[in-house]
């Protein structure tokens, strides 16, 4: 121990990092070069001993004393804990999440485990589109058993192991109540993404006209008056395209998003208009049972743009299915010609147009990018957890076998959460398919989306004396493999990067 402690003494940047690197992979230690920085006397590095990894900190001054850790032979070994985080952000600002604006491209990458931000970030790296390396739903947090403490400081820490200094966005994601609202923001988070789904009435688009009418004229005078002056037999000019309101159009919209629109001008003042610092504030209103049409996009833009509340985007739902982990489902060209109309609106209200669900939309990614002009913020969070699957299957193809058997025995519990078209019975059976094969699942729809809805099944799942069935054991190998998995995140989002012009 003494000799590797003296080894981390002698060095003085990236370079004389990665020489001690070399010198240690032979005695299954690991250090991250470029994680080497520098502060006021103080010197730190991402250091990785028996599956550990720890910030050794030599040297002297503030945030050598402020970090916690054990002392040996002149080094402090610092965990990763949250309190040290906190003070990485304090000293080293490029380890603390931040607010983007709108002018810059941006891709949300739902890291579920905690592992995958490293990969994400060499993925993205000099490629002028910026991370939102922490983004995750209530709903993936309690299928994952995480918390938004362990969701932020992985991705902290990451970018201190990768020494990224171009910047990381933390994204509240799909939040609906105001006391998650307030969590996530208190926690740093520099980005929501407003869920309206609750408040958006999706029993509208059955009523007869008649039925609308009818709840049209319980709702106040002056709201009727205000929506009617402003938008009753109108047309609106959006680049090139032209969106006009009758009166059975402008009911139906109000009827389905008037309460919504409330919802988010609430949020807005509340939260964002009154923050210290700036909030990436994204509205979705893409979780309905129907698309959003364009012009119901205007009036919901044009109503917040009145009423002074300044978005960072807002994801509408789109024609045809986007399905988790899967490319595109649907019509393309009526995709595009609608697509083309609701990044004008974007633009012209100065916004970005926010894509659900884009994990794998590789038919469509060219498309947004030459629509919205290389200016958009795309969703991704299952395809990492396929990708770290995959690993898996390649690398440990025993510990495959069983979770994808467990997936098919379990799956039904999964579809509470998720809607897909899976057909199940085209997955080809285990017995038939060699341990080379198991990784070409991935590539494979219907297993594909098996194993993509059953997360939080898999990493949940007990034995019958109460242990991990899966968890521990797929940490542990992701953990053993970790340069497999950035590889293959690199691999598989590059290629989304790619397609999208990035």
């Amino acid at each position: 121990m003494s000799e590797w402690m003296t080894l981390v003494q002698t060095i003085d940047g990236p370079d004389s990092a990665a020489q001690a690197a070399a010198r240690l992979e032979e005695e299954g230690r690991r250090l991250y070069p470029q994680s080497y920085a520098e502060h006021e006397g103080t010197r730190l590095l991402m250091v990785q001993d028996a599956d550990v990894k720890r910030i050794a900190v030599w040297g002297d001054g503030p945030l050598y004393d402020e970090l916690d850790g054990e002392e040996r032979d002149g080094v402090k070994l610092c965990p990763l804990t949250h309190l040290n985080r906190l003070v990485l952000n304090k000293y080293l600002a490029y380890t603390a999440p931040r607010a983007f604006g709108t002018e810059v491209a941006t891709i949300g990458l739902g890291d579920r485990l905690g592992l995958a931000s490293p990969g994400h970030i060499q993925t993205v790296r000099g490629r002028g589109i910026l991370p939102i390396l922490a983004q995750q739903s209530i709903r993936e947090l309690n299928l994952t058993g995480r918390d938004y403490k362990q969701v932020l400081d992985a991705a902290c820490f990451a970018a201190f192991q990768e020494g990224y200094r171009d910047g990381f966005g933390a994204d509240g994601d799909h939040l609906k109540v105001e006391r998650d609202i307030e969590m996530a923001l208190d926690l740093g988070f520099t980005m929501l993404t407003l869920d309206c789904s609750e408040k958006i009435d999706n029993t509208i688009v059955d009523k007869t006209a008649e039925e609308r009418e009818a709840l049209y004229g319980i709702l106040p005078a002056p709201v009727r008056e205000h929506y009617e002056s402003a938008y009753l037999d109108r047309t609106f000019r959006v680049g090139p395209h032209a969106i006009a309101f009758d009166r059975g159009r402008l009911i139906e919209y109000v009827l389905v998003y008037g309460e919504a629109i409330v919802f988010m001008k609430h949020i807005y003042d509340r939260y964002i208009a009154t923050s210290s610092r700036p909030i990436d504030f994204e509205i979705s209103i893409d979780e309905t049972l129907t698309p959003t049409d364009p012009a119901a996009h205007y009036l919901v833009a044009s109503e917040l743009y009145r009423q002074d509340v300044r978005i960072y985007s807002m994801a509408p739902r789109f024609c045809g299915e986007f399905q988790k982990g899967i490319d595109y489902i649907g019509d393309i060209a009526k995709f595009e010609e609608e697509l083309q109309v609701h990044a004008a609106i974007a633009d012209h209200f100065s916004y970005k147009l926010s894509i659900h669900s884009g994990s794998d939309k590789f038919s469509v990614f060219p498309l947004i990018a030459k629509h919205t002009n290389g200016r958009f913020h795309v969703k991704t969070a299952g395809t990492n957890w396929l990708e770290a699957v995959r690993t898996v299957a390649r690398v440990n193809p025993g510990l495959y076998r069983r979770m994808h058997q467990y997936a098919l025995d379990h799956y039904e519990e999964a579809l509470a959460y998720y809607h897909v078209t899976t057909d199940w019975n085209a997955i080809r059976p285990l017995a038939e398919t060699s341990d080379e094969e198991l990784p070409s699942y991935m590539d494979e729809n219907n297993a594909r989306q098996l194993i993509h809805i059953t997360y939080g099944i898999l990493l949940n799942a007990k034995d019958e004396q109460g242990n991990s069935r899966f968890r521990d054991e797929f940490y542990q190998t992701l953990t053993d493999q970790e340069d497999a998995y950035d590889l293959a995140l690199r691999r598989h989002i590059g290629k989304h990067l790619d397609l999208l012009g990035k």
